[in-house]
């Protein structure tokens, strides 16, 4: 007898995957065309050289 259960379950996971890369998908192209993603890398930078003492 076939289990469909377990194909099932492998292709809710792939729905869940598949929707997870678009949300980060959508995140990373709001953040480009805003200049958000450009202003987070200049103060990670920053505080970074900081801490080490420039």
């Amino acid at each position: 007898m076939l289990n469909l259960d377990s194909g099932q379950a492998t292709a809710e996971y792939a729905l869940v995957i598949v929707a997870a890369a678009l949300i980060a998908l959508a995140l990373i192209v709001w953040a480009t065309s805003t200049g958000v993603l450009e202003e987070i890398f200049d103060t990670v930078a920053r505080r970074v050289l900081d801490i080490a003492g420039r």
